[in-house]
């Protein structure tokens, strides 16, 4: 995630930059005051008919640079009021932003489809804008809705005040780092539960699916269609669980295992990063002219080693900001994560940069990474972070011994030197105020959906994106192989798997067999599909 604040052309890709950045860990503030009690009356959430809902402009103010792409698209905006708690219809309400930007051929209208942008925690008011794009004609036959969940975006917020550098971090190289840094992520958790202690217990996904059900009521639609990307496709899962039979066509983008999903998400995805690093190192050394890396593999992922050696000693001075060796494996993991040209050069500059702080010269970070430091290193990117681990420890409950995470942590090292304290380290659910409310959904049914998935994705990885393939037995996998990719369709730029998504949007047909496409040459290339069996 680009965490800066770039200007309107710049923003929407920023914010699907903002997305897999918390994706690739999960899975950019001013600090608000704790969610006010409801007055407005609640929407109903047993059956009958919910309150139309009152469409307006979606600019609000002169800085809201996704309104105004809104509205000069075309879309409206309006907000749902929905109970805190859905077993309490009566009681405490929060609402929901949305927008929504209709359908051009009326006469040939398929329904309304449901967006969300995954993170979890990414806002998704702006998505319409980018769907249609990547929809081409199909979108013309759609309601499209941008509906941020709970306490994301312009929904009621959710803001812990937290860097989140804090606690999105690796474990470090030694047993006194990790217990500081535990410290310091149960220090988080108390301040989170300060803040909000009345709402944590409701931002878990079952809640946010039962929110999506008020919507499509208020919408007046029997059925809804769904997109989902990373989180977001476990969110459209968990929703065909809870309401079977309203569903028409759902596409699960980067999906990962719904069994696995909470604060433990990310063990076991150290071969998938791994391997993603040593594909971005070979780029770079083909490129050591332009980044003095390395001239062979080898030698670019050894300037990364003494990188991580140098900021073991002390933090790196990069700009203003001070990188120790707990951050840059996050660095690392999220910036390889993507293999297309211009993510593999933003690496390159950002370990260039970081180099040379390791050589205790000037580091000037530049926009890019200067940007990434102030979104994780102080109060901006609080926003995103908080409801993050909010709905994580809301859903699944979480280890409580911090010992436990050190002996995963060491046990991971072995074999994973670099990332395996990131991946196995202590989160802010270790010290969470409240267990989860509710078991986590079990997702086993047989809704139609088309499960999209990358082989060498590092966040939601392929493996992943299976099981997610088998616990809907009515789905089918279309697989990207290889490339190294989150957020595929309409996001990474393969013809192949836009086709095969846009061609089941039309007709609501799900391929025969399982469709493979393949990802040419370079990144960036115009796929081909593949026989399947």
């Amino acid at each position: 995630m680009r965490p800066t604040s770039p200007g309107r052309a710049r923003g929407r890709a920023a914010s699907r930059t903002r997305a897999r950045l918390l994706t690739a860990l999960a899975l950019p503030a001013a600090v608000v005051a704790p969610l006010p009690a409801g007055v407005a009356p609640p929407a109903r959430a047993g059956g009958g008919t919910s309150p139309p809902l009152d469409w307006k402009a979606c600019a609000q103010g002169r800085d809201d640079t996704t309104g105004q792409d809104l509205d000069r698209a075309g879309a409206r905006c309006a907000e749902i009021t929905v109970p805190l708690d859905h077993s309490r219809p009566g009681g405490r309400t929060i609402t929901l932003g949305l927008s929504q930007l209709a359908a051009t051929d009326r006469a040939h209208r398929i329904g309304t489809m449901v967006l969300n942008n995954g993170g979890p925690g990414e806002p998704t008011l702006g998505m319409p804008l980018d769907v249609r794009k990547a929809m081409g004609d199909v979108a013309a036959r759609y309601d499209l809705i941008g509906l941020d969940p709970r306490f994301v975006g312009r929904s009621t917020p959710l803001d812990c005040g937290w860097p989140i550098g804090l606690w999105l971090r690796s474990a470090g190289s030694t047993r006194a780092r990790f217990d500081r840094q535990a410290a310091v992520q149960r220090d988080l958790a108390e301040r989170c539960a300060r803040r909000h202690a009345g709402v944590l217990p409701y931002a878990g996904t079952r809640d946010a699916a039962r929110d999506i059900d008020l919507v499509r009521r208020a919408l007046g639609e029997r059925r809804i269609s769904f997109l989902g990307y990373s989180y977001g496709a476990y969110l459209g899962a968990v929703y065909t669980q809870m309401f079977p039979g309203r569903t028409d066509r759902v596409v699960l983008d980067s999906a990962g295992d719904p069994a696995k999903w909470g604060p433990l998400a990310l063990r076991g995805t150290e071969d998938e990063a791994e391997r993603a690093l040593r594909g971005w190192a070979a780029w770079t050394a083909g490129r050591n002219g332009d980044y003095s890396l390395g001239a062979t593999r080898a030698r670019v992922l050894a300037t990364v080693d003494g990188i991580v050696a140098a900021a073991a000693d002390r933090p790196l001075r990069v700009g203003a900001y001070e990188v120790d060796e707990q951050l840059i494996p996050y660095l690392l993991a999220t910036g390889s994560g993507d293999d297309r040209p211009a993510a593999r050069a933003r690496l390159a500059s950002t370990v260039r940069t970081l180099n040379e702080a390791a050589h205790g010269r000037p580091a000037d970070p530049g926009p890019d990474l200067g940007g990434l430091l102030a979104f994780l290193l102080t109060g901006a990117g609080s926003t995103a972070a908080s409801p993050v681990a909010a709905i994580a420890c809301a859903d699944r409950a979480a280890p409580r011994d911090p010992g436990a995470y050190w002996r995963a942590v060491q046990r991971s090292r072995a074999r994973h030197p670099l990332f395996g304290p990131l991946k196995n380290n202590i989160w802010p659910c270790a010290f969470w105020p409240n267990r989860p409310r509710e078991r986590p959904t079990r997702v086993g049914n047989p809704a139609p959906a088309l499960v999209v998935s990358a082989t060498g994705d590092t966040a939601t990885t392929y493996e992943g994106g299976k099981a997610m393939h088998r616990a809907l037995t009515g789905s089918r996998l279309l697989t990207l192989r290889g490339a190294t990719a989150h957020q595929i369709y309409g996001v990474y730029g393969n013809a192949c798997v836009d086709a095969k998504v846009n061609a089941y949007l039309a007709t609501g047909e799900l391929p025969a067999a399982d469709p493979v496409c393949v990802q040419d040459g370079s990144s960036g290339e115009r796929g081909r599909p593949v026989r399947t069996s």
